[in-house]
């Protein structure tokens, strides 16, 4: 388990509310939590995986070629 910490200041309970859920986003909590609502097979599992997998790599990608494309311009 990971530990998250949030001081709260002022007493402002809201203000560290809202920078605890960007913390837990950003760890992926929710995302975790959504999964082990119900049971995934293996194989299904295996293949969410895969499909992430590549998502990621054509998003680097695409984030490569956009700098690439920025820095060939700008050179100009």
């Amino acid at each position: 388990m990971f530990r998250v910490q949030v001081v709260v200041r002022d007493n402002n309970v809201d203000q560290a509310l809202r920078a605890l859920k960007k913390k837990l986003q950003r760890e992926g909590v929710f995302r975790e939590m959504k999964l082990r609502n119900y049971y995934e097979k293996p194989s299904e599992k295996k293949a969410r995986q895969k499909a992430e997998a590549i998502r990621r790599a054509r998003k680097l990608a695409r984030k490569r070629a956009q700098r690439e494309a920025g820095l060939t311009a700008g050179r100009r």
